[in-house]
């Protein structure tokens, strides 16, 4: 589902429920969380050996995925790469760091946000946008999938700057495609100093969507040029 969303040059692995639970982890990785709760320690293994999975198809050795700076994942030299989890579904796709310069993945179950949500996550445009978009397309939850865009664009985002990135700080402008398989594009308008990659300053990522399995995924892929 990640991969349809993505460049060729990035390697994408999923998983469904609880396929890759028993793999080992690594020490370190064993011990940040060995306190946790089982459905938090299935996520964190499954995700992991996605990760690693992913790490051979690009012929790199797998090794440990340990939380760097503000708990982004720390990935080898010369690969960028993002992953996702949620129940019952974890992905991870990784690039070469000479392919792209970073990039961003997200999966939700497909159903609407929590009461009170999208008031703290969307701009006032932005929610102006979804109700014209849920007039046309009903059977699309527009609040989630603005949810999971702002995700992978904040993940995207993280590894360029080292800064945060608040929800409002950038105006998404979700765009249906044609057909009836729910999916489409959009573009995150950076409403703060965007960062640089090679000589230009970057104003907008842009990003794909689907939504099928009961899930919604986005993907943000950021080029050199």
């Amino acid at each position: 589902m990640i991969e349809e969303l993505l460049p060729q040059t990035v390697v994408t692995v999923e998983a469904y429920g609880n396929e890759g639970a028993d793999t080992p982890l690594y020490p370190e990785e064993a011990a940040l969380v060995a306190r946790a709760v089982a459905k938090r320690r299935r996520e964190f293994a499954v995700v992991r050996s996605c990760a690693r999975r992913a790490m051979e198809k690009l012929g790199v050795p797998p090794q440990a995925v340990l939380p760097g700076e503000r708990g982004a994942p720390r990935w080898p030299a010369g690969l960028a790469g993002s992953m996702t989890h949620c129940d019952g579904y974890c992905a991870a796709a990784l690039v070469r760091a000479t392919d792209l310069a970073s990039l961003g993945i997200d999966a939700e179950i497909h159903g609407p946000l929590p009461e009170g949500v999208l008031p703290a996550v969307s701009l006032p445009a932005e929610a102006e946008r979804l109700r014209r978009l849920a007039a046309q397309r009903p059977d699309v939850h527009w609040d989630r999938l603005l949810f999971s865009a702002k995700e992978s664009v904040y993940k995207a985002w993280f590894p360029l700057t080292g800064k945060w990135l608040d929800f409002t700080e950038a105006d998404i402008e979700i765009s249906a495609g044609p057909g009836e398989r729910p999916r489409g594009t959009f573009r995150a308008t950076l409403l703060v100093p965007g960062p640089r990659v090679g000589d230009r300053r970057l104003g907008h990522f842009d990003g794909r969507w689907t939504a099928e399995r009961g899930l919604v995924a986005t993907a943000v892929a950021v080029p050199h040029d």
